[in-house]
């Protein structure tokens, strides 16, 4: 059944174009044109973050990063864990879900580090491709207060999973 949803759908859209006398193949191609005009836009920027997420990977800046939060995470609870997953998360969704896989792989999806880790993918964003995309397709080049804000968020969502773990499951 859900096999047959995406072709309907196209053939409602089609109908609906056809019947409000819209020329569906012209508006397609130009959609299909302005889609290539953003990924030309925004390529650069992306290439410029995956260059950086393999430097920061390779580099070893990720292992000093954490052990030197390893003792305020602590502090507030977080396990050391998950302090790699926390971040990687702003900068790669695939590097954290690769890092979410093993930690689930390791622990368990029902131990404290694969909850506070499910409740961290689910309540963070990947911040630097976010803004990277976002902007680059219309062109800002200075975005004044959202990196700040956006990585608040981002340490709210660390320190909030492992006090719902804490108060959720006692553990």
């Amino acid at each position: 059944m859900s096999g047959y949803v995406v072709p309907v759908l196209i053939a409602i859209i089609v109908i609906y174009g056809a019947v409000k006398k819209v020329p569906v193949f012209d508006t397609f191609i130009e959609g299909a044109k302005e889609g290539l005009t953003t990924i030309y836009k925004i390529f650069p920027s992306l290439v410029a973050l995956l260059v950086a997420v393999g430097m920061f990977k390779s580099s070893g800046a990720l292992d000093m990063i954490v052990s030197a939060l390893n003792t305020p995470a602590r502090f507030i609870g977080v396990p050391k864990e998950i302090l790699p997953l926390a971040l990687m998360r702003p900068i790669s969704g695939s590097g954290a879900l690769a890092m979410f896989k093993d930690l689930i792989n390791s622990f368990g999806a029902d131990s404290s580090i694969g909850r506070t880790a499910a409740i961290l993918m689910g309540s963070s964003e990947t911040t630097f491709y976010t803004i990277a995309v976002y902007y680059g397709s219309v062109g800002i080049k200075k975005t004044r207060h959202t990196l700040p804000a956006s990585l608040t968020g981002d340490l709210a969502g660390l320190i909030g999973s492992a006090i719902a773990v804490r108060l959720l499951f006692r553990s």
